[in-house]
């Protein structure tokens, strides 16, 4: 049994997920097989992109052109992996910031969501591979996890909230994608759905100057994620940080 076996987290079925990323393409580099496999299952799964995509690309030109292109880009790629509900926070893309506003939102919409997971870009550096860090990601992480605990489930966190009829709700499980390697936990098997998460990555076309290299490195990484988890010979896995924050195993302030 391997190091990451015996660590493996045991997690209930699934019904509804909100997802969270900073810039269009980064769930469906991170985790869309396995929404994929969710939504196949009948689960509900909302994405929630905090940044416009305004800096991506690698030609000059009407960066609003931009975001209307990686906007309709993302949910062309969600709709592949069975997600249609789609929020766009539109925070300057380079500068997402970890504020008072901006964890307010990401309160309001995991109470109207009321979700059994919320799926978030990790907040801690990966320093093996710091293209996997950068720092909307790591804001995006941190923006979640605030929001998650204590703000989410605090009936006195943003009053206001409240009043619009968004009470307070206490979310079971968080999973982050992109974690550094000594932090996963979980692996979920998407063998059978390769496949759809390429055609899901390469739906951002803009953003990837070699599709061909691009897809052989995915495919790559998902294999060693299998191996490292002891899956079988040429399973392909994505890997997951799991955290369980509400759940029978935890108890409330601590």
């Amino acid at each position: 049994m391997t190091q990451a076996q015996e660590q493996e987290q045991e997690v209930p079925r699934v019904q509804r997920v909100l997802a969270f990323a900073a810039h269009p393409d980064d769930i469906d580099f991170g985790a869309a097989g396995t929404v994929a496999g969710w939504t196949a299952a009948g689960a509900e799964v909302t994405y929630c992109i905090m940044t416009a995509g305004d800096a991506g690309g690698f030609e000059p030109g009407d960066r609003n052109k931009v975001t209307e292109l990686r906007s309709s880009e993302q949910q062309a790629a969600a709709e592949l992996a069975g997600v249609r509900d789609i929020r766009f926070l539109g925070e300057r893309d380079g500068f997402l910031a970890v504020t008072p506003e901006v964890v307010e939102q990401v309160v309001a919409l995991i109470r109207e969501v009321r979700p059994d997971v919320v799926l978030s870009m990790h907040p801690e550096r990966n320093w093996d591979r710091i293209q996997a860090s950068h720092p909307d990601h790591l804001a995006c992480g941190e923006i979640v996890t605030r929001a998650v605990y204590p703000a989410a489930e605090n009936p006195f966190a943003f009053p206001r909230l409240a009043e619009q009829g968004l009470e307070a709700f206490k979310v079971p499980w968080l999973w982050f994608y992109g974690a550094p390697r000594e932090r996963e936990n979980h692996a979920v098997d998407i063998s059978g759905l390769v496949e759809t998460k390429l055609a899901a990555i390469r739906v951002h076309a803009s953003q990837h100057p070699d599709i061909g290299r691009m897809e052989a490195a995915v495919k790559s990484m998902l294999r060693d994620n299998a191996r490292r988890f002891g899956l079988a010979d040429g399973a392909s896995a994505e890997v997951f940080h799991v955290v369980g924050v509400n759940t029978e195993q935890t108890i409330a302030g601590f």
